[in-house]
């Protein structure tokens, strides 16, 4: 007996709107013809995935460079799994990593755009219609083949099935063959029904479809009939997807390959419609190597850096994070920023068609090696900004110190920063403090207390002790960077370092080192390291006081292993005096309120 659907539909939905109502609402948008629609639409159920995240990337940067619409819609239909304020929380993370959509979800539920509600779960008059519309043309029907305890159960097994194996569960499809008095009378017995759509394929019949990543492919037609709207009235993706791409103008979607073999299904749904077909751009996911050296997803739970929320607890700054996730999204993105160093992202011509066709592994070397090439181009006092910030919510103690140092922290993170090889050694604010930490004295006097602190090792204490003694009487603000070196070079030649790096070289036994020895031992005593910036800068930041303290301090250490002998060699060269510590405590005024250790 054949289906009278026109009164199927009337029974399902009586009060649904013709889908002439919801065409003539959302009207065309009258772009250039080369521009693209895209949207960002994750479900609510939990913290943004970098996989979602490089997806949104992928699909603003395509509106973007086309001069089209990037939108942002929330796909909230999956009740069960939907984590209380995840919508809020997701707007925020996107506005902290600079992705500016125009039109979509706000926070707190308000919106932009002519084309909402951009939550779904508010648009089921739109779903409703939709849903009679397929009913009337006898391609969809109720499924009333489980118990109502069980059907949205099954039905969340089915679309977890679809997302994770990529096929759907084998059903006996008995209720698209019932009378229309049959559906009457369950419904009347109040039995819950899903709504499923009537697949007309061929099982042996393929078809070409152009996908902007895989390009050119023969697909075999869908044969499954599949739930459309779940017995609580909410849709599932390839419904809901299918009509709001369709009633908000979207022309090209970028999703994870993961929904490729679902492709013929969406497929034959849009046809259904009578829509035309969206463009679709199935992007690799992004993967990593397991312990035993296998490929695999990126995972919820296992992988901590699935989280985007993971690198802004890190410290990496949410643009470099963009500019790495480019690197794996177009293959021609490292080449453009080798020829623009300095432009913004936001000026490279992205391309759907050069998205990664393999998939693309996480790599924190070359995400540390981008990180540090963009802070590496900041200004001193964005640094200083930026850190703050991080600091403020991360490192307590580290926040204290530089809110305590607006004028002297930026002074500080300008060292070797202003020049045309700036050094790089800072990939995330959580650096600055290990980088630069030694140039704040509170940092200095808790981090270098004894002897193993310092990167002495087994290096000779005593010409460490002679050099630093000289230097502490030596040095002086008012010298500019030559006068600096040239009393260095003066006071290590009195004390047996070669000037001459040729004579050191050909005779190196002959000396105790050379110039750049000495300053290696100055180095240690005024940062606690062998590796600095650049030095002359830092014992000018740090002041004379503050210079002669922290060299001070390691002569009374060194003092204190009972190995040192009194410099002799003087600042007049002239053998009469002694210069050891308890002299110089005497005769230099350091300005300091610390006492300096005996």
């Amino acid at each position: 007996i054949k289906m009278d659907s026109k009164k199927l539909a009337k029974l399902l939905y009586p009060d649904a709107k013709p889908i002439t109502y919801w065409e003539e609402k959302y009207a065309p948008r009258f772009l250039p013809e080369t521009a693209e629609v895209t949207r960002f639409a994750p479900s609510p159920t939990g913290p943004l995935h970098i996989g979602h995240f490089f997806q949104c990337i992928c699909n603003s940067f395509i509106a973007k460079s086309t001069n089209g619409i990037f939108y942002f819609r929330v796909e909230d239909t999956d009740k069960k799994r939907e984590v209380p304020g995840a919508v809020d929380k997701i707007v925020e993370t996107l506005a902290t990593f600079g992705i500016v959509y125009d039109e979509g979800r706000l926070l707190n539920g308000e919106e932009k755009g002519d084309y909402g509600p951009y939550l779904q779960s508010e648009r089921m008059d739109i779903y409703n219609s939709f849903a009679r519309y397929l009913v009337a043309k006898g391609r969809a029907f109720p499924c009333f083949c489980s118990k109502a305890e069980d059907l949205e159960e099954i039905e969340e097994r089915r679309e977890e099935q679809l997302e994770k194996y990529d096929e759907l569960t084998d059903i006996d499809e008995q209720c698209r063959y019932l009378t229309l008095e049959e559906v009457e009378e369950k419904l009347a017995k109040g039995e819950p029904y899903a709504l499923k759509f009537l697949s007309t394929g061929h099982p042996d019949k393929v078809f070409k479809f152009k996908d902007c990543v895989k390009g050119e492919r023969k697909i075999r037609q869908n044969t499954k009939d599949f739930v459309l709207i779940k017995s609580n009235g909410l849709p599932v993706y390839a419904f809901a997807h299918a009509v709001d791409d369709h009633l908000m103008k979207t022309t090209l979607v970028v999703r994870g390959e993961e929904w490729y073999s679902s492709l013929a299904a969406h497929l034959e749904l849009f046809d259904a419609f009578g829509f035309e077909r969206v463009k679709y751009a199935h992007n690799p996911v992004i993967c990593k190597l397991d312990e035993n050296g296998n490929k695999r997803k990126l995972s919820k739970r296992k992988d901590p850096e699935s989280d985007m929320r993971y690198f802004l607890k890190a410290g990496y700054p949410p643009a470099a994070i963009t500019e790495y996730l480019l690197t794996l999204a177009n293959s021609n993105f490292e080449q453009w920023r080798l020829e623009n160093p300095t432009l913004s992202i936001n000026e490279f011509p992205f391309s759907a068609e050069k998205i990664t066709q393999s998939n693309p592994m996480f790599d924190f070397a070359k995400l540390n090696d981008i990180s540090k090439n963009y802070i590496s181009r900041l200004p001193a006092d964005v640094v200083y900004q930026e850190t703050l910030k991080w600091a403020k919510k991360y490192s307590k103690d580290f926040y204290a110190i530089l809110i305590a140092n607006p004028t002297f922290a930026p002074v500080v993170f300008g060292i070797d920063r202003d020049i045309p090889k700036p050094r790089k050694d800072i990939s995330r604010w959580a650096d600055v403090e290990k980088v630069w930490g030694y140039m704040f004295s509170d940092v200095f006097a808790n981090k270098f207390k004894t002897l193993n602190d310092y990167e002495i090792r087994d290096l000779p204490k005593q010409d460490i002790y002679d050099i630093i003694m000289r230097y502490c009487a030596e040095f002086s603000v008012e010298h500019d960077k030559t006068q600096w070196f040239d009393n260095i070079k003066k006071f290590a030649e009195e004390l047996g370092y070669a000037t001459d790096n040729k004579a050191y070289k050909a005779n190196p036994t002959a000396y105790k080192g050379n110039v750049a020895t000495a300053c290696e031992y100055i180095r240690i005593a005024i940062t606690g390291s062998r590796n600095s910036p650049d030095l002359f800068s830092i014992c000018a930041t740090l002041g004379e006081a503050e210079t002669k303290f922290r060299a001070l301090k390691l002569a009374g250490i060194l003092e204190k292993t009972g190995e040192i002998l009194p410099c002799q060699a003087t600042k007049d060269n002239s053998n009469k005096n002694i210069y050891k510590v308890d002299r110089i405590k005497e005769n230099i005024n350091l300005v300091k309120s610390e006492k300096i250790e005996d």
